[in-house]
């Protein structure tokens, strides 16, 4: 069937229908605007907010606008002060406005479609929560669709609009369950030119790790390995010691056939040997993410506030949020001081709401910023006593391990540390981590722990790792050369780009403003089977331009600068890269067409006002 509708961001030539149709709409029909000779009707907002445009071919058939909040002023600042709708300050939220549809195209699925498109922009962003006007005389149809009032109702010309707002994910869901057989009717016969997937990825945390699926999930092509560079990862680029190496290769028969210790009691002392931590201290599992589950899930409620650093790894917030149901708050990082943590206004942050749990990844992922262990000791000594602070030290090891806060953690109860052996070890595939609580803390979580959490070769490994330190030194030091060079190769293609180096193993790449997208660019670099990952969908403060690269050796170093210098050239010097066809996926996350199919000055994702 053909692709006859198309959605595609909206081009300098769209502009001039744009402010043609806005005219007729808004100022001719609604009555919200007077008439002027010119027949157009622009905004103030125009540079800045995105336009999303429904076209068959030639003949252009409708748009919406986003506003996002990295603009730092929203149209509804003309109407509210911040003080009267703080939540424009306090959530930062996308503002979603000006859905518009030629008249003669409103019976058709442009409007549910354009709807749609803005909810999957904003979400491919880093988007939380929605805010718009919606007409007031049609009011259920916008509860229906999940936004809720906020309790102010503004006046425009001869419009009376209700604010509203609403949670990304919850109106996603909401859609995915009112609409289960849409999305399929639909995916056959749009266009879908926009730089995010048609439809939402599955039910969980968003990580990297593409690079498999090229390499072959089944495990049938493994031979891929060699050929595709995995820098959306962050997998050592070093293999593991020799000593692993040795002992994993001395019986891998028996190893895979032999149930390990039942709770990996080798593995504990020797981490409590080389830590210089009590053993009582020690709950072990397979991998960080184990651990993150099993404690939270023990520890938390849907009544329970949680303060998490954003941007921030996301399984943090997959955790809370979307499992569990916490309240969440974020503790919002700026470009502007480094991405580094202002001690002051985190102390601040937290005394100003009953957290619960303040979660902080040290050094950083995504940032890859290092705060001081003398900082978080005084932070957290200033704290409230009901606090309990969760201190992930997954990539420590690459700055300086005498930083840990494990040994406070293993005497103080509002202190855990949890730390990966997987990214400092090479350790990835095997899943090896632990985390240190006071001793009391850690027997609760152990008796939630079934038995044989580490696999016995991962045990082995783990060992063996943790017995060779200046093996992983010398490979630590050798990440920051390897980074640093990257950077250089990086920085060298465009002097638009700002690449920013970590104190781990990668690095981020920032894009100009106007210029390609983050996803664009990861797409295009995976024409050369290389793989990095676009951090748009963790936060809005990366404004859907910001790549991680993870290091690599010297010859797939080379492969990404390459890569990258050449995707660079082919975004500047072709059209805008079209999305692909979409795939057949779940069903439901599109709204049906509206029948009514009519327009509405300032709609949200959910609904048209007739």
């Amino acid at each position: 069937m053909a692709r006859d509708l198309q959605l595609r961001d909206a081009t300098p030539e769209d502009l001039e229908w744009i402010h043609e149709l806005r005219h007729r709409v808004y100022a001719q029909e609604l009555g919200q605007h007077a008439p002027n000779p010119s027949g157009r009707l622009s905004d103030g907002l125009d540079g800045d907010n995105v336009y999303l445009v429904a076209a068959r071919g030639t003949d252009r058939i409708g748009f919406v606008s986003v506003t996002p909040p990295w603009v730092g002023r929203y149209a509804l600042d003309k109407y509210l002060t911040r003080d009267e709708l703080p939540l424009l300050t306090e959530e930062d939220p996308f503002e979603v406005r000006i859905l518009t549809v030629e008249p003669r195209r409103r019976t058709t699925a442009a409007a549910p479609l354009l709807m749609y498109a803005a909810l999957r922009w904003i979400a491919s962003r880093g988007g939380r929560t929605v805010v718009a006007m919606g007409r007031t005389d049609v009011l259920p149809m916008y509860r229906a669709a999940g936004l809720r009032p906020v309790g102010r109702t503004v006046r425009s010309g001869a419009v009376t609009f209700e604010v509203l707002t609403g949670s990304v994910t919850e109106l996603t869901q909401g859609v995915m369950e009112r609409h289960p057989t849409v999305l399929e009717r639909l995916a056959s016969t749009v266009d879908w030119r926009l730089d995010m997937p048609f439809a939402p990825g599955p039910d969980g945390c968003e990580h990297g790790g593409a690079s498999f699926t090229a390499i072959g999930t089944d495990f049938r092509t493994l031979h891929r390995r060699h050929e595709v560079v995995a820098a959306d990862v962050l997998d050592a680029w070093f293999p593991p010691a020799p000593g692993v190496r040795d002992v994993l290769a001395q019986d891998p028969a028996w190893a895979a056939r032999t149930s390990p210790p039942t709770g990996a009691e080798g593995l504990a002392a020797e981490i409590a040997a080389t830590r210089e931590l009590p053993l009582d201290a020690l709950v072990l599992g397979a991998g960080s993410s184990d651990l993150i589950f099993r404690a939270f899930g023990s520890w938390l409620t849907p009544e329970n506030r949680v303060l998490l650093i954003d941007p921030g790894y996301g399984e943090y917030a997959h955790v809370t949020e979307r499992v569990i149901g916490c309240r969440v708050d974020r503790f919002r990082l700026r470009r502007e001081d480094g991405w580094r943590i202002d001690p002051a206004r985190l102390s601040a942050a937290v005394h100003a709401r009953p957290y619960d749990l303040v979660v902080v990844v040290n050094p950083n992922n995504p940032t890859g910023r290092h705060t001081p262990a003398a900082e978080l000791r005084s932070l957290i000594a200033a704290a409230p006593a009901r606090t309990r602070w969760w201190i992930d030290e997954a990539y420590l090891g690459y700055t300086d391990l005498t930083e840990s806060l494990a040994g406070l953690a293993a005497t103080d109860p509002r202190v855990v540390v949890c730390s990966s052996l997987s990214k400092m070890y090479a350790l990835s595939g095997l899943r090896a981590a632990y985390l240190v609580a006071e001793p009391g803390t850690a027997a609760q979580l152990r008796r939630r722990t079934p038995p044989w959490p580490v696999s016995l070769p991962a045990q082995l490994a783990a060992v063996a790792a943790l017995r060779d330190p200046a093996y992983y030194r010398d490979r630590w030091q050798r990440t920051h050369e390897l980074r640093h060079r990257l950077a250089v190769g990086l920085a060298a293609l465009d002097p638009a780009l700002v690449v920013e180096e970590s104190v781990a193993n990668f690095l981020n790449v920032t894009l100009p403003p106007g210029g390609p997208s983050a996803a664009r660019l990861v797409r295009e670099c995976r024409r050369h089977d290389v793989y990095v990952r676009d951090l748009s969908p963790l936060s809005p403060a990366y404004q859907g331009r910001t790549v991680r690269i993870a290091v690599r050796d010297t010859a797939e170093n080379t492969r990404i600068v390459v890569a990258c210098g050449a995707a660079l050239t082919a975004l500047r010097e072709g059209p805008a890269a079209p999305g692909s066809a979409p795939a057949p996926a779940a069903p439901g996350t599109v709204p049906a067409p509206d029948p009514v199919g009519s327009v509405s000055a300032h709609v949200p994702v959910g609904g048209t006002a007739r």
